[in-house]
Protein backbone atom coordinates (compact mmCIF):
# COMPACT_ATOMS: atom_id res chain seq x y z
CA UNK A 1 0.00 0.00 0.00
CA UNK A 2 1.33 3.66 -0.95
CA UNK A 3 1.07 6.09 1.62
CA UNK A 4 -0.21 9.89 0.89
CA UNK A 5 -1.40 12.82 2.79
CA UNK A 6 -3.77 13.44 0.15
CA UNK A 7 -5.53 10.87 -2.04
CA UNK A 8 -7.55 12.75 -4.66
CA UNK A 9 -9.97 10.83 -6.35
CA UNK A 10 -10.92 12.76 -10.06
CA UNK A 11 -9.30 14.83 -12.27
CA UNK A 12 -11.82 17.00 -13.29
CA UNK A 13 -12.06 21.07 -11.96
CA UNK A 14 -12.33 20.75 -8.36
CA UNK A 15 -9.64 18.31 -7.53
CA UNK A 16 -7.56 20.31 -10.01
CA UNK A 17 -7.96 23.17 -7.87
CA UNK A 18 -7.07 21.42 -4.63
CA UNK A 19 -4.06 20.37 -6.40
CA UNK A 20 -2.70 23.34 -7.30
CA UNK A 21 -3.78 25.00 -3.89
CA UNK A 22 -1.90 22.04 -1.98
CA UNK A 23 1.59 22.44 -4.18
CA UNK A 24 1.41 26.57 -3.26
CA UNK A 25 0.45 26.29 0.84
CA UNK A 26 2.10 23.21 1.63
CA UNK A 27 4.65 22.49 -0.58
CA UNK A 28 5.70 19.26 1.26
CA UNK A 29 2.78 17.31 0.98
CA UNK A 30 2.79 14.06 -0.94
CA UNK A 31 -0.30 14.05 -3.05
CA UNK A 32 -1.94 11.03 -5.42
CA UNK A 33 -4.67 12.36 -7.85
CA UNK A 34 -6.51 9.80 -9.63
CA UNK A 35 -8.29 10.26 -12.95
CA UNK A 36 -9.33 7.86 -15.18
CA UNK A 37 -9.23 9.45 -18.35
CA UNK A 38 -5.63 9.87 -20.51
CA UNK A 39 -5.84 13.62 -18.85
CA UNK A 40 -7.34 15.96 -16.61
CA UNK A 41 -10.40 18.89 -16.79
CA UNK A 42 -12.42 16.48 -19.37
CA UNK A 43 -13.66 19.39 -22.53
CA UNK A 44 -14.65 22.40 -20.62
CA UNK A 45 -14.42 26.12 -20.35
CA UNK A 46 -14.87 27.60 -16.80
CA UNK A 47 -15.24 31.57 -15.91
CA UNK A 48 -14.98 33.05 -12.82
CA UNK A 49 -15.46 37.41 -11.90
CA UNK A 50 -13.30 39.04 -9.57
CA UNK A 51 -15.55 39.05 -7.44
CA UNK A 52 -15.89 35.01 -7.43
CA UNK A 53 -12.79 34.20 -5.12
CA UNK A 54 -11.14 35.24 -2.57
CA UNK A 55 -7.59 37.85 -3.25
CA UNK A 56 -5.51 35.22 -0.94
CA UNK A 57 -6.49 32.93 -4.02
CA UNK A 58 -4.67 34.58 -6.39
CA UNK A 59 -1.30 33.25 -6.03
CA UNK A 60 -2.25 29.82 -7.51
CA UNK A 61 -4.96 30.39 -9.59
CA UNK A 62 -3.50 33.03 -11.22
CA UNK A 63 -1.44 30.25 -13.32
CA UNK A 64 -4.74 28.64 -14.46
CA UNK A 65 -6.18 32.23 -16.36
CA UNK A 66 -5.77 31.80 -20.38
CA UNK A 67 -8.09 34.99 -20.89
CA UNK A 68 -9.26 37.77 -19.09
CA UNK A 69 -11.36 40.49 -19.65
CA UNK A 70 -12.12 44.03 -18.38
CA UNK A 71 -15.61 43.41 -17.94
CA UNK A 72 -19.20 41.53 -19.92
CA UNK A 73 -22.20 42.93 -21.66
CA UNK A 74 -25.49 41.42 -20.95
CA UNK A 75 -28.18 42.06 -24.09
CA UNK A 76 -32.28 41.95 -23.00
CA UNK A 77 -34.74 42.78 -25.38
CA UNK A 78 -35.29 45.95 -23.37
CA UNK A 79 -31.70 46.61 -21.50
CA UNK A 80 -28.21 46.38 -22.29
CA UNK A 81 -25.71 46.85 -19.55
CA UNK A 82 -21.84 46.26 -19.44
CA UNK A 83 -20.49 45.54 -16.17
CA UNK A 84 -17.18 46.62 -14.84
CA UNK A 85 -14.68 44.00 -13.32
CA UNK A 86 -12.27 41.59 -14.48
CA UNK A 87 -13.63 38.00 -15.97
CA UNK A 88 -11.60 35.41 -16.56
CA UNK A 89 -11.52 32.03 -18.43
CA UNK A 90 -9.85 28.77 -17.83
CA UNK A 91 -9.97 25.88 -20.17
CA UNK A 92 -9.44 22.27 -19.43
CA UNK A 93 -6.24 22.16 -21.02
CA UNK A 94 -4.71 24.79 -18.88
CA UNK A 95 -6.04 22.78 -15.96
CA UNK A 96 -4.11 19.58 -16.96
CA UNK A 97 -1.04 20.99 -17.46
CA UNK A 98 -1.17 23.38 -13.90
CA UNK A 99 -2.47 20.44 -11.93
CA UNK A 100 -0.48 17.74 -13.21
CA UNK A 101 2.84 19.69 -12.82
CA UNK A 102 1.51 20.86 -9.26
CA UNK A 103 1.04 16.51 -8.47
CA UNK A 104 4.28 15.36 -10.87
CA UNK A 105 6.37 18.51 -8.63
CA UNK A 106 6.25 17.21 -4.96
CA UNK A 107 7.91 14.66 -3.17
CA UNK A 108 6.15 11.31 -2.89
CA UNK A 109 3.51 12.26 -5.16
CA UNK A 110 1.93 10.37 -8.05
CA UNK A 111 -0.67 11.23 -11.02
CA UNK A 112 -2.77 7.72 -11.78
CA UNK A 113 -3.77 8.86 -15.41
CA UNK A 114 -6.44 6.14 -17.06
CA UNK A 115 -6.36 4.60 -13.75
CA UNK A 116 -9.90 3.24 -12.49
CA UNK A 117 -11.43 3.13 -8.65
CA UNK A 118 -13.31 0.36 -7.74
CA UNK A 119 -13.49 1.92 -3.56
CA UNK A 120 -13.23 4.82 -1.69
CA UNK A 121 -13.06 4.68 1.96
CA UNK A 122 -12.03 6.83 4.93
CA UNK A 123 -8.64 6.43 4.30
CA UNK A 124 -8.00 3.94 1.51
CA UNK A 125 -8.66 4.41 -2.29
CA UNK A 126 -8.87 0.61 -4.18
CA UNK A 127 -7.69 0.74 -7.58
CA UNK A 128 -9.70 -1.49 -10.11
CA UNK A 129 -6.28 -3.02 -10.90
CA UNK A 130 -5.93 -3.97 -7.14
CA UNK A 131 -3.39 -1.31 -6.07
CA UNK A 132 -4.48 0.41 -2.80
CA UNK A 133 -3.77 4.00 -1.72
CA UNK A 134 -3.59 5.30 1.41
CA UNK A 135 -4.11 9.14 2.37
CA UNK A 136 -4.47 10.66 5.83
CA UNK A 137 -7.19 12.84 3.64
CA UNK A 138 -9.33 11.34 0.33
CA UNK A 139 -11.39 13.04 -1.88
CA UNK A 140 -13.66 12.20 -3.89
CA UNK A 141 -14.48 14.77 -6.77
CA UNK A 142 -15.74 11.96 -9.51
CA UNK A 143 -18.89 13.82 -10.47
CA UNK A 144 -22.57 13.88 -9.91
CA UNK A 145 -24.02 11.05 -8.26
CA UNK A 146 -26.96 9.56 -9.71
CA UNK A 147 -29.91 12.20 -10.57
CA UNK A 148 -32.75 12.25 -7.16
CA UNK A 149 -36.10 12.95 -8.56
CA UNK A 150 -37.85 15.49 -7.58
CA UNK A 151 -34.66 17.27 -5.81
CA UNK A 152 -33.84 18.87 -9.22
CA UNK A 153 -35.62 21.79 -10.10
CA UNK A 154 -34.68 22.27 -13.61
CA UNK A 155 -31.03 22.49 -15.39
CA UNK A 156 -29.20 24.90 -17.48
CA UNK A 157 -27.79 22.82 -20.73
CA UNK A 158 -25.61 23.94 -23.49
CA UNK A 159 -24.01 23.22 -26.76
CA UNK A 160 -20.77 25.46 -27.31
CA UNK A 161 -18.89 25.72 -30.39
CA UNK A 162 -15.25 27.37 -30.23
CA UNK A 163 -15.14 29.02 -33.95
CA UNK A 164 -12.57 30.57 -36.17
CA UNK A 165 -14.06 33.41 -38.25
CA UNK A 166 -13.29 34.74 -41.50
CA UNK A 167 -12.58 38.15 -40.45
CA UNK A 168 -12.76 39.90 -36.94
CA UNK A 169 -15.53 40.15 -35.11
CA UNK A 170 -14.39 43.45 -32.77
CA UNK A 171 -15.86 42.54 -29.51
CA UNK A 172 -13.85 43.51 -26.68
CA UNK A 173 -15.61 41.44 -23.88
CA UNK A 174 -17.99 39.04 -23.34
CA UNK A 175 -21.88 38.53 -24.08
CA UNK A 176 -22.86 36.75 -20.63
CA UNK A 177 -26.07 36.81 -21.91
CA UNK A 178 -27.40 37.48 -24.95
CA UNK A 179 -31.94 37.04 -24.42
CA UNK A 180 -32.81 38.40 -27.56
CA UNK A 181 -32.99 34.78 -29.29
CA UNK A 182 -36.39 32.70 -29.69
CA UNK A 183 -37.62 31.92 -26.18
CA UNK A 184 -39.86 29.53 -26.98
CA UNK A 185 -37.96 26.31 -25.55
CA UNK A 186 -37.41 27.91 -21.89
CA UNK A 187 -35.47 30.89 -20.72
CA UNK A 188 -32.72 30.88 -23.41
CA UNK A 189 -29.65 32.77 -24.27
CA UNK A 190 -26.14 32.76 -25.94
CA UNK A 191 -22.65 33.02 -23.88
CA UNK A 192 -19.97 34.26 -26.12
CA UNK A 193 -16.50 34.50 -25.34
CA UNK A 194 -13.80 36.62 -27.64
CA UNK A 195 -10.81 33.88 -27.74
CA UNK A 196 -8.80 36.06 -30.10
CA UNK A 197 -9.23 38.61 -33.26
CA UNK A 198 -11.45 36.19 -34.94
CA UNK A 199 -11.71 32.87 -32.78
CA UNK A 200 -15.35 33.06 -30.42
CA UNK A 201 -16.76 30.34 -28.21
CA UNK A 202 -20.27 30.53 -28.86
CA UNK A 203 -23.05 28.55 -26.39
CA UNK A 204 -26.25 28.33 -26.95
CA UNK A 205 -27.70 28.01 -23.18
CA UNK A 206 -31.11 26.71 -21.57
CA UNK A 207 -32.79 26.73 -18.93
CA UNK A 208 -35.38 24.23 -18.76
CA UNK A 209 -36.68 21.34 -16.96
CA UNK A 210 -35.48 18.62 -18.96
CA UNK A 211 -32.25 17.07 -18.91
CA UNK A 212 -32.35 16.30 -22.72
CA UNK A 213 -30.08 18.11 -25.29
CA UNK A 214 -30.26 17.65 -29.10
CA UNK A 215 -26.55 18.18 -30.43
CA UNK A 216 -27.35 18.48 -34.37
CA UNK A 217 -30.00 20.70 -33.50
CA UNK A 218 -27.68 23.15 -30.98
CA UNK A 219 -24.92 23.07 -33.41
CA UNK A 220 -27.26 24.44 -36.48
CA UNK A 221 -28.68 26.67 -33.92
CA UNK A 222 -25.20 27.83 -33.20
CA UNK A 223 -24.12 28.24 -36.45
CA UNK A 224 -27.22 30.10 -37.58
CA UNK A 225 -26.85 32.53 -34.43
CA UNK A 226 -23.19 33.22 -35.73
CA UNK A 227 -24.41 33.79 -39.07
CA UNK A 228 -27.52 36.23 -38.38
CA UNK A 229 -24.88 38.34 -36.42
CA UNK A 230 -22.71 38.49 -39.63
CA UNK A 231 -19.98 36.57 -38.53
CA UNK A 232 -18.53 34.05 -41.34
CA UNK A 233 -17.41 31.20 -39.65
CA UNK A 234 -14.81 28.78 -41.24
CA UNK A 235 -14.04 26.24 -39.12
CA UNK A 236 -15.13 24.80 -35.75
CA UNK A 237 -12.21 24.19 -33.67
CA UNK A 238 -13.93 22.47 -30.76
CA UNK A 239 -17.43 21.47 -29.17
CA UNK A 240 -18.48 21.45 -26.15
CA UNK A 241 -21.69 20.14 -23.87
CA UNK A 242 -23.17 20.66 -20.33
CA UNK A 243 -25.98 19.90 -18.27
CA UNK A 244 -25.86 20.86 -15.15
CA UNK A 245 -28.58 20.83 -12.42
CA UNK A 246 -30.72 23.55 -10.60
CA UNK A 247 -31.59 21.98 -7.86
CA UNK A 248 -34.12 23.06 -5.09
CA UNK A 249 -32.74 20.62 -2.08
CA UNK A 250 -30.17 18.80 -1.41
CA UNK A 251 -26.78 20.22 0.88
CA UNK A 252 -23.27 19.26 1.52
CA UNK A 253 -22.88 16.59 4.27
CA UNK A 254 -19.88 16.64 6.22
CA UNK A 255 -18.49 13.33 7.50
CA UNK A 256 -16.51 13.20 10.47
CA UNK A 257 -13.38 11.79 9.34
CA UNK A 258 -13.78 11.36 5.28
CA UNK A 259 -13.68 10.79 2.55
CA UNK A 260 -14.63 14.67 1.84
CA UNK A 261 -17.14 14.55 -1.38
CA UNK A 262 -15.97 17.56 -3.43
CA UNK A 263 -17.44 19.45 -6.56
CA UNK A 264 -21.04 18.72 -7.51
CA UNK A 265 -20.73 15.17 -5.86
CA UNK A 266 -20.46 16.95 -2.73
CA UNK A 267 -22.51 19.60 -3.47
CA UNK A 268 -20.17 22.29 -3.70
CA UNK A 269 -21.35 23.79 -6.55
CA UNK A 270 -23.48 26.88 -7.07
CA UNK A 271 -27.59 25.88 -7.33
CA UNK A 272 -28.79 29.07 -9.02
CA UNK A 273 -26.02 29.12 -11.86
CA UNK A 274 -25.05 25.51 -12.04
CA UNK A 275 -21.28 26.63 -12.40
CA UNK A 276 -18.91 25.24 -9.65
CA UNK A 277 -15.10 27.48 -10.16
CA UNK A 278 -16.07 30.00 -7.46
CA UNK A 279 -17.15 27.26 -4.79
CA UNK A 280 -14.76 24.78 -6.39
CA UNK A 281 -12.06 27.59 -5.27
CA UNK A 282 -13.25 27.83 -2.23
CA UNK A 283 -13.16 24.30 -0.98
CA UNK A 284 -9.57 24.13 -2.52
CA UNK A 285 -8.58 26.91 -0.61
CA UNK A 286 -10.03 25.88 2.68
CA UNK A 287 -8.78 21.98 2.31
CA UNK A 288 -5.11 23.13 1.77
CA UNK A 289 -5.31 26.33 4.33
CA UNK A 290 -4.41 23.43 7.00
CA UNK A 291 -3.02 20.10 7.63
CA UNK A 292 -4.34 16.62 7.03
CA UNK A 293 -4.95 16.45 10.70
CA UNK A 294 -6.59 19.42 11.26
CA UNK A 295 -9.36 19.30 8.17
CA UNK A 296 -12.19 17.75 10.02
CA UNK A 297 -13.57 19.09 12.29
CA UNK A 298 -15.45 22.59 13.85
CA UNK A 299 -13.99 24.46 11.09
CA UNK A 300 -15.22 22.86 8.14
CA UNK A 301 -18.48 22.47 10.18
CA UNK A 302 -18.46 26.10 10.17
CA UNK A 303 -17.22 26.54 6.20
CA UNK A 304 -20.07 24.07 5.27
CA UNK A 305 -22.80 26.00 7.68
CA UNK A 306 -22.06 28.81 5.38
CA UNK A 307 -22.56 27.24 1.64
CA UNK A 308 -25.63 25.60 2.94
CA UNK A 309 -27.13 28.86 3.95
CA UNK A 310 -26.52 30.33 0.66
CA UNK A 311 -27.51 27.18 -0.36
CA UNK A 312 -30.69 27.68 0.35
CA UNK A 313 -31.51 30.74 -0.73
CA UNK A 314 -30.42 29.48 -4.30
CA UNK A 315 -33.40 26.72 -3.93
CA UNK A 316 -35.70 29.07 -3.03
CA UNK A 317 -34.85 31.27 -6.29
CA UNK A 318 -35.21 27.68 -8.25
CA UNK A 319 -38.08 27.04 -7.05
CA UNK A 320 -39.33 30.52 -7.95
CA UNK A 321 -38.17 30.13 -11.58
CA UNK A 322 -39.22 26.78 -12.39
CA UNK A 323 -42.69 26.77 -10.36
CA UNK A 324 -43.86 30.21 -10.83
CA UNK A 325 -42.52 31.11 -14.43
CA UNK A 326 -43.85 29.40 -17.63
CA UNK A 327 -40.87 28.34 -19.89
CA UNK A 328 -41.24 30.93 -22.14
CA UNK A 329 -42.20 33.76 -19.82
CA UNK A 330 -38.70 34.15 -18.11
CA UNK A 331 -36.96 36.48 -20.08
CA UNK A 332 -38.55 39.38 -17.45
CA UNK A 333 -37.04 37.40 -14.57
CA UNK A 334 -33.39 37.78 -15.45
CA UNK A 335 -33.83 41.35 -16.68
CA UNK A 336 -34.94 42.78 -14.08
CA UNK A 337 -32.11 40.93 -11.88
CA UNK A 338 -29.56 42.96 -14.32
CA UNK A 339 -31.09 45.96 -13.17
CA UNK A 340 -29.85 45.43 -9.60
CA UNK A 341 -26.69 46.92 -8.40
CA UNK A 342 -23.78 45.40 -9.69
CA UNK A 343 -22.31 44.97 -5.88
CA UNK A 344 -25.18 42.39 -5.33
CA UNK A 345 -25.07 40.38 -9.17
CA UNK A 346 -21.40 40.06 -7.84
CA UNK A 347 -22.34 38.74 -4.72
CA UNK A 348 -24.93 36.31 -6.51
CA UNK A 349 -22.27 34.96 -9.20
CA UNK A 350 -19.81 34.37 -6.12
CA UNK A 351 -22.78 32.96 -3.81
CA UNK A 352 -21.84 35.42 -0.95
CA UNK A 353 -25.75 37.07 -1.04
CA UNK A 354 -26.17 39.49 1.98
CA UNK A 355 -29.42 40.71 3.55
CA UNK A 356 -29.90 43.63 1.71
CA UNK A 357 -28.93 41.18 -1.33
CA UNK A 358 -32.10 39.01 -0.83
CA UNK A 359 -34.46 42.11 -0.15
CA UNK A 360 -33.14 43.30 -3.37
CA UNK A 361 -34.11 40.05 -4.77
CA UNK A 362 -37.27 39.50 -3.64
CA UNK A 363 -38.79 42.89 -3.02
CA UNK A 364 -40.63 45.19 -5.32
CA UNK A 365 -43.10 45.11 -8.48
CA UNK A 366 -42.74 41.63 -9.85
CA UNK A 367 -41.79 40.65 -12.82
CA UNK A 368 -43.78 39.97 -15.47
CA UNK A 369 -44.13 36.10 -16.50
CA UNK A 370 -45.14 34.78 -12.99
CA UNK A 371 -48.46 32.38 -13.35
CA UNK A 372 -50.53 31.01 -10.70
CA UNK A 373 -51.78 28.61 -13.18
CA UNK A 374 -48.38 27.32 -14.16
CA UNK A 375 -47.31 26.89 -10.61
CA UNK A 376 -50.73 24.79 -10.03
CA UNK A 377 -49.43 22.93 -12.77
CA UNK A 378 -46.22 22.15 -12.17
CA UNK A 379 -47.25 20.88 -8.92
CA UNK A 380 -49.52 18.12 -10.24
CA UNK A 381 -47.07 16.83 -13.23
CA UNK A 382 -44.39 17.04 -10.76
Amino acid sequence: MTEFDYVLVGGGLQNGLIAGALRMRQPESRIALVERAGALGGNHTWCFHEADVAPDSRDWLEPLVVHAWPGYRVVFPNLQRTIDGRYSAVTSERLDEVASAAVRGGPGSKLFLNTEVSEVGTHVVTLSSGGRLEGRVVVDSRGPPPPSGRATAGYQKFLGLELELARPHHLDRPVLMDATVDQSEGYRFLYILPLGPSRLLVEDTYFHETHSLDRVQLRDEVLGCVASRGWEATEVVREEVGVLPMPWTGSPSVPASGPLLGGYRGGWFHPGTGYSFPVAARLAEFVAGRPPADLFGADLRRFAHEHIRQVKFAHLLNRFLFRWCPPAARVPIFERFYRLPETTIGHFYALRLTWPDRIRLMTGRPPRGLSLRHRLRYGTER
